[in-house]
């Protein structure tokens, strides 16, 4: 079905769902200073569109049905995730500076309604009424369909795996004060960013296997998730921090130097490759760096 007769894919009712959700959460939030719902809110708007896409479709096949769970259950876990973790540590720090203006406030709930709306794009494709229209062959199944829920699984687990690896690692006394280099963070310094970004390149390359036109705008999902964690509040700002609280460790310096940022790697092995490699092919990117040079490069390797 569609809301409005020339929006074949429904893109207009998800921007309308996004923007009233997210302003609703932002008025709760900015009303009684209450910052605990704001991941909540994102994670639940992406499972809002995911059934409301499905269901306005009213036409259940198994591309449809499958992206959709993959979404709720991303979705659901990450927000229960958030949620459960801001109620024990109480305030979220990245709202100090912005809870007593509304302005500011209300500039983070906009930009979390264009991320919630872009990276949603796969799965507003594949639930839309155009690609059934269009593809007589919608039901059958392709090496991209594989390849992408793959990915997609890989990275669900990667994710989930991870942030319990750290709550709990963070949650035991006898660890305060130290990084997490344990599991899958022993291999990446990011493993959960690793499993985001491949998640949602999976599901891109599901919806890519019936794009049509404007509907390769779903590359951007991966893409805009891959530039907000490579590039601006994911890792440069937690390897800021890292940096500042542990630079002067000899042991920290040698997990950064030998442990992958994003791509989960032996550590041996990533040891051993060259710098110009990593940067280029492994996202070691030098905004990462906020160590002394000299003392990082005269770091043994252990």
């Amino acid at each position: 079905m569609l809301v409005f007769e020339s929006d074949s894919n429904n893109l207009a009712i998800c921007a309308i769902v996004t923007v009233g959700m997210q302003l609703s959460f932002f008025f709760v939030a900015c009303t009684f200073k209450f910052d605990k719902v704001t991941d909540f809110a994102g994670g639940t708007n992406f499972v809002v569109l995911a059934i409301l896409t499905l269901v306005l479709t009213a036409q259940f096949h198994w591309r449809q049905i499958t992206i959709t769970v993959c979404v709720i259950l991303w979705g659901l876990r990450l927000s229960g995730y958030l949620l459960y973790r801001i109620i024990k540590i109480g305030e979220d720090d990245r709202f100090d500076d912005k809870r007593s203006n509304p302005l500011r406030f209300l500039g983070f709930w906009t930009f979390q309604a264009v991320w919630v709306f872009t990276v949603s794009l796969p799965v507003i494709f594949v639930n839309a009424p155009f690609s059934l229209f269009l593809h007589p062959s919608y039901d059958n199944v392709t090496p991209m369909d594989i390849v992408g829920f793959a990915m997609f699984a890989l990275g669900l687990f990667c994710e989930a795996v991870s942030d319990q690896q750290k709550f709990n690692f963070r949650n035991d006394p006898s660890n305060r004060g130290k990084w997490c280099a344990v599991g899958l963070w022993r291999v990446s310094r990011h493993p959960n960013y690793f499993g985001e970004i491949c998640l949602w390149l999976g599901l891109f390359l599901v919806s890519a296997s019936i794009a049509e036109g404007a509907q390769w705008t779903g590359a951007l999902s991966p893409a805009f998730t891959a530039a907000i964690l490579l590039f601006l509040s994911g890792i440069p700002l937690l390897e800021q921090k890292s940096d500042a609280r542990h630079g002067g460790k000899e042991e920290y310096l040698a997990y950064k130097a030998s442990t992958s940022p994003l791509i989960p790697l032996p550590t041996s092995l990533y040891a051993a490759l060259p710098g110009c490699f990593k940067c280029c092919f492994l996202c070691e990117f030098p905004i990462y760096n906020k160590l002394d040079r000299t003392d990082s490069e005269s770091t043994p390797i252990r």
